[in-house]
C-alpha cells in the first residue's frame, strides 16, 4: 500500500487536540455536581462562596423554580455558567463547609483534644474562658461531670457531644462561620 507523504507527515504529527470528548463531558458533570452542591447550601453558606453574580443569580433562581424538569434545566444552566469561573476557590470553601479541608480538619481535631483535656482537667476552663470569654462556665462545668458519668454509665455520650458543639460554635463564631446544630462536623468517629 502506498501513502501519500502529506498523509504521512499528518500521522507523526503529534499535536494535542485537547482533552477528548469523554474527559469533557466528565469534567461538565463534575461542574454540574459542583452546582447541586451549591444549591443545597443555605443562603449565609452561598454569601461566603466566592461566585461571580449571574451564577449566583441563577442558583438562588433554582429554590424558585417548581417544576421537575424545570430544576433539572436550571441546574444544567447553573454547570454552563460554572463552565465561566474558576472552579478551585467554589470547591475550596464547599469542601470547607464539608469539613474536608485540611485547616477545617485541624479545627476540629484541636476542639476535639480541647474537649478531652476538659475531661480529664477541670482546670481547662480556665483556658476555654481565656479564649471563648463569652462561655458559659458553669453551663460547661455541668456538662463536663455528665459527660464523666455517661462514660462510667456506658451511656449514650449526649453531654460529650454538646460540650463539642458549645465549643465549636465558639470556634467558629470569631469568624462567622458557625454550623448549625444539625451538623456533626469533626464528630464521626465518637460513639
Amino acid at each position: 500500500m502506498h501513502r501519500n507523504p502529506q498523509h504521512q507527515n499528518d500521522d507523526d504529527s503529534d499535536e494535542y487536540d485537547g482533552p477528548s470528548k469523554s474527559q469533557r463531558k466528565r469534567d461538565m458533570h463534575k461542574l454540574q455536581d459542583m452546582g447541586a452542591e451549591l444549591v443545597a447550601l443555605s443562603p449565609a453558606r452561598l454569601a461566603k462562596v466566592p461566585l461571580p453574580e449571574r451564577l449566583h443569580d441563577a442558583i438562588l433562581e433554582y429554590a424558585r423554580v417548581g417544576k421537575h424538569e424545570a430544576k433539572r434545566r436550571q441546574l444544567q444552566y447553573i454547570g454552563k455558567l460554572m463552565r465561566e469561573v474558576d472552579p478551585a476557590p467554589i470547591r475550596e470553601a464547599l469542601d470547607a463547609f464539608a469539613g474536608v479541608s485540611r485547616a477545617e480538619i485541624a479545627r476540629q481535631h484541636k476542639l476535639e483534644r480541647l474537649r478531652e483535656r476538659l475531661l480529664e482537667d477541670e482546670g481547662t476552663l480556665g483556658d476555654i474562658a481565656a479564649a471563648y470569654p463569652d462561655a458559659d462556665l458553669q453551663h460547661l462545668r455541668n456538662l463536663r461531670r455528665n459527660a464523666i458519668k455517661e462514660r462510667e454509665a456506658a451511656k449514650p455520650p449526649r453531654a460529650y457531644r454538646e460540650i463539642f458543639r458549645i465549643l465549636r460554635d465558639f470556634e467558629y463564631a470569631d469568624d462567622g462561620e458557625g454550623q448549625s446544630a444539625g451538623e456533626e462536623g469533626g464528630e464521626g468517629d465518637e460513639a
